[in-house]
């Protein structure tokens, strides 16, 4: 599989401001669908990947040294779709 780049026309408004609101950049869901390992909890029909990535920094008043990212996203005859992106600000998160 080619390596999947988010384009600007890619995320639905929605899903875009959720982003945000989660801090969660268009790179971040990159490097989840392309490096990330399978996130067990996907519903049938669906993908999911999941990569935890270093933080170091402040999320909501509280410090945090990790960040967990899941991508759920469907694939269509030329590309990915995303459906939901969530991230968890945290430490220790079990890899793979």
């Amino acid at each position: 599989m080619k390596r999947f780049r988010l384009g600007p026309n890619d995320l639905h408004v929605h899903l875009a401001a959720r982003m945000a609101q989660r801090g969660v950049p268009a790179d971040e869901v990159e490097a989840v669908v392309n490096d990330g390992w399978p996130a067990t909890d996907v519903k049938p029909g669906m993908e999911g990947r999941v990569k935890v990535f270093p933080y170091n920094a402040e999320w909501e008043g509280k410090l945090f040294t990790e960040k967990e990212v899941t991508v759920y996203y469907k694939r269509g005859e030329a590309r990915i779709v995303v459906l939901t992106v969530k991230a968890r600000y945290g430490k220790g998160f079990p890899r793979r």
